[in-house]
């Protein structure tokens, strides 16, 4: 049997990059995790993995913006899936600078060494990139709008790595995940502030606008996706939207978290929690025939049935103590 490519993730300390790198170990592939270095010595979310798992990754501390230290993590890769970046888009108003040099500036670094050093790239995209659908499904060639400062910074980053396929045949897939979803998700995002609150007894949540829809996917199925992107040959200088071709609006979703964990819920708005009108994004529905096609990938968790599966095994871990302990859910996260 051929051993398995040698990874770098980047990002791997957090939601999605700490399920990748656990997952890419049970599947075989030797895994090497950029995490932001820190003085706490804390590697994020892969502080609570597993032992016979973690053992099992290398680590390295560093920065993505810091050219040197990326190209020293990917000395002796096959491939680096590209997760590092600033997300949360309320921060992105009032400190986009970061956003620029973090998600712009550190995809530059990393696309800059993986040419010199012969490494794969998958770079993450996201579904902010699109803006509110103008036609749904949305495919891979819906417009692109900024509709934010953190979707303007993830547009910047696409393109930098598309371009680096294209001027250097680098090759780039870009995966571009819909609204994930699932265990160790941040506070700052919709279904772990409504687990998080009801979690910890209360009645009445405090939430944003209820009537914008996501694509909500599963987080093991986001993982699944960039695993097959490692060796899609046919996703060579391609955007790949994942998603579960399943929309619901936020407060639905409120309501299937509710029935989820057997509450009564009301809802209160906050107005701090609002976008600005022409920022908020108002509809997100993904087409994925494209990932079925060149990546062999559908979701486990898609569909209406999929979602409240998906939901009950997030409410199960918040509601674990240790983890609920782990969240502030009485403020507001940016």
């Amino acid at each position: 049997m051929m051993p398995k490519a040698r990874v770098l993730v980047t990002g791997a300390d957090g939601f999605i990059g700490s399920h990748l790198c656990e997952f890419l170990v049970e599947q075989g592939y030797q895994v090497k995790a950029f995490t932001m270095y820190n003085s706490f010595g804390s590697n994020g979310w892969l502080d609570s993995t597993d032992p016979e798992i973690s053992k099992q990754i290398e680590f390295f501390a560093g920065d993505v913006r810091d050219p040197n230290g990326v190209r020293t993590a990917m000395q002796g890769v096959d491939v680096v899936l590209h997760l590092a970046a600033l997300i949360a888009i309320p921060y992105s108003y009032h400190s986009p600078d970061s956003y620029i040099d973090t998600n712009i500036k550190g995809t530059l670094n990393v696309v800059q060494a993986a040419r010199d050093l012969g490494v794969r790239v998958v770079h993450t995209s996201t579904s902010e990139v699109y803006g509110t659908a103008q036609y749904v499904p949305i495919d891979e060639e819906h417009p692109l709008v900024g509709q934010s400062p953190y979707s303007a910074s993830k547009i910047g980053a696409d393109q930098i790595a598309l371009s680096f396929y294209r001027s250097f045949e680098l090759p780039v897939t870009v995966i571009r995940p819909f609204n994930t979803y699932g265990p160790r998700q941040s506070a700052r995002a919709v279904i772990p502030t409504i687990i998080s609150q009801l979690a910890n007894g209360v009645e009445q949540i405090k939430l944003g606008a209820l009537t914008p829809t996501r694509d909500f996917n599963f987080v093991r199925d986001t993982v699944s996706g960039f695993e097959k992107a490692i060796g899609a040959d046919a996703a060579v200088g391609e955007v790949v939207n994942l998603g579960s071709s399943f929309e619901i609006s936020i407060g639905d979703t409120a309501q299937a978290i509710a029935d989820a964990m057997g509450k009564q819920v009301e809802i209160l708005l906050d107005e701090q929690r609002l976008r600005p009108a022409n920022s908020e994004v108002e509809r997100l529905f993904a087409a994925n025939g494209k990932a079925k096609a060149l990546l062999d990938w559908q979701p486990e968790f898609g569909g209406l049935d999929g979602f409240k599966r998906g939901l009950k095994i997030t409410a199960e871990w918040f509601q674990q103590p240790v983890n609920l302990g782990r969240y502030k859910s009485d403020i507001y996260n940016l």
